[in-house]
C-alpha cells in the first residue's frame, strides 16, 4: 500500500494530507528516500 500511495502523490492523484495516518510515516519515508517532499516534488 505504501508504494501505491508514492505513486499517487508523485502523480498529482492524492495529497500527502489524504493518505491515511497509519501509512503517512512509512510514505513520507519513502518520498524522503526519492529525494522528494510531501508533494512529490524534487527537494
Amino acid at each position: 500500500m505504501v508504494a501505491l500511495y508514492v505513486a499517487l502523490i508523485i502523480n498529482s492523484r492524492r495529497t500527502f494530507e489524504q493518505i491515511p495516518n497509519k501509512f503517512k510515516e512509512a510514505v513520507k519515508a519513502d518520498l524522503d528516500a526519492l529525494g522528494l517532499d510531501e508533494n512529490g516534488y524534487p527537494v
